[in-house]
């Protein structure tokens, strides 16, 4: 008998979020925990990658960010080639318990 695997991505926590591997129906949920969990690893600094496209992804993205209450500020990556197709985020930092 063999098991069957969920539909459960491990992602690295690595502070770079590349969502082109991803549903736009999964992003609402996909981000706030990627956040999640880059606290938690006290990563502060998030490269989020959402591609130029036609810019639906992006505005879903800065959406997010801006109701998210981790989130110091964000802005379109301004390295060449990257243009408008990533996000930067810096998160703020925990406070300590």
């Amino acid at each position: 008998m063999s098991e069957e695997s969920d539909d459960f991505i491990e992602l690295p926590i690595d502070g770079i979020l590349d969502l082109h591997t991803f549903s736009p129906k999964d992003v609402k949920a996909l981000i706030p925990d990627y956040i999640e969990a880059c606290l938690e690893k006290e990563i502060l600094n998030i490269r989020i990658i959402h591609g130029k496209g036609t810019g639906v992804l992006r505005t879903i993205v800065h959406s997010i960010l801006k109701k998210h209450p981790a989130v110091q500020s964000f802005r379109l990556d301004p390295e060449p080639g990257s243009s408008w197709g990533a996000t930067l985020v810096q998160l703020k930092t925990p406070e300590r318990k």
